[in-house]
């Protein structure tokens, strides 16, 4: 397939993709930005596709140990390369969430993050081409994903997922009985527009109440303006610097 060098945190990280498949955009960077990972820490990301989320992550964090499962060969090949590429070790299975043994059956991990397919297979025309296929529609349902990130969490280890905010009542219906001290952080992609995307973090034992935050804007303003930056600065400084996204009450 043909591959583009594409540029992440302001050019701290180059990174290959598929010209005409799968093509990260903002959400996994934001995903890598949310998770409060610790230097040291075991971090596993399911459906890791070339790895942006992950070595976003490592950008802001080097001492993190990264491990990835990815369904399509060619993909966790390309993540494989970048983090060679970027001089980050990264750990990558191929496999698909639902397979029995799981990925990674005999190991625990401080961190999971993911990135799932935001469309159910019936609510969305499924593209020919398999990695677009893959990002963009459930080839396995949701469920499967947080079941494999439950049991794949060493106790008070947590779980970081981006969603369409849609999908928020099949997360905290897969928590149940498995995840707690739930926080939802509502996008919106500006003011006065509804929230379009959830990250949500949860905690395995976690006993803290629930948390539903206030709605952020991704975008300045109502609309674009020309003469002006467009991405509020701390959705800026995430994309352009790798800064840490900040869970607040």
């Amino acid at each position: 397939m043909e591959i583009t060098q594409d540029r992440f945190l302001g050019g701290r990280l180059t990174l290959a993709q598929p010209k005409d498949g799968y093509r990260a955009g903002i959400d996994p960077v934001l995903l890598a930005a949310a998770c409060p990972a610790k230097q040291g820490e075991d971090v596993l990301e399911l459906g890791c596709g070339v790895g942006v989320a992950s070595l976003c992550l490592a950008a802001r964090l080097p001492g993190v140990r990264l491990h990835g499962v990815e369904i399509l060969p060619d993909y966790a090949q390309l993540a494989r390369a970048n983090a060679a590429q970027n001089k980050v070790e990264f750990e990558v299975q191929v496999s698909c969430v639902s397979a029995r043994p799981t990925a990674f059956y005999d190991r625990e991990f401080h961190q999971i993050i993911m990135n799932p397919p935001y469309f159910e297979a019936h609510a969305s025309s499924i593209p020919a081409d398999a990695g677009r296929a893959s990002g963009r529609a459930e080839q396995v349902a949701l469920y499967h994903w947080i079941d494999l990130a439950a049991k794949r969490l060493r106790p008070k280890g947590y779980l970081t997922l981006i969603q369409r905010v849609e999908r928020l009542p099949d997360i905290l219906l897969g928590f149940q009985g498995r995840l707690g001290s739930i926080s939802v952080q509502p996008l919106a992609p500006r003011d006065g527009r509804a929230p379009h995307l959830v990250l949500v973090r949860a905690r395995k034992s976690g006993r803290a109440a629930f948390q539903l935050l206030g709605t952020k804007s991704l975008h300045l303003g109502l609309a674009h303006a020309q003469d002006r930056p467009d991405y509020a600065p701390e959705i800026s400084a995430i994309l352009r610097d790798g800064a840490e996204f900040f869970w607040h009450r």
